[in-house]
């Protein structure tokens, strides 16, 4: 529940709903086209940061193109300079 309440998605819900709003009584032209997919692209990048945003909190690996891969690195080397022994780097 706490990843579902993130501004990435929510914003990303509430335009879909002005986009249909608008869209009931228009014709289907070139620009409502682009606003949809655009739309789509938006809904797609804001389930992704979901996604990694979890994983990187059970400790599983995320993708290093992903905003999330920074973050998680410098926690994995805060943990290797804690405990050198203990630490076995995670397998890509």
């Amino acid at each position: 529940m706490n990843y579902l309440s993130g501004t990435g998605l929510i914003g990303a819900i509430m335009t879909g709903v002005t986009l249909l709003r608008g869209s009931r009584e228009t014709k289907i032209t070139w620009r409502s086209a682009l606003a949809w997919l655009s739309w789509g692209i938006s809904l797609a990048l804001a389930i992704g940061a979901v996604i990694d945003t979890r994983r990187a909190r059970q400790g599983r690996p995320v993708s290093p193109d992903s905003p999330v891969y920074a973050k998680q690195q410098r926690a994995f080397e805060k943990e290797a300079k804690k405990n050198p022994r203990d630490f076995t780097p995670s397998k890509r």
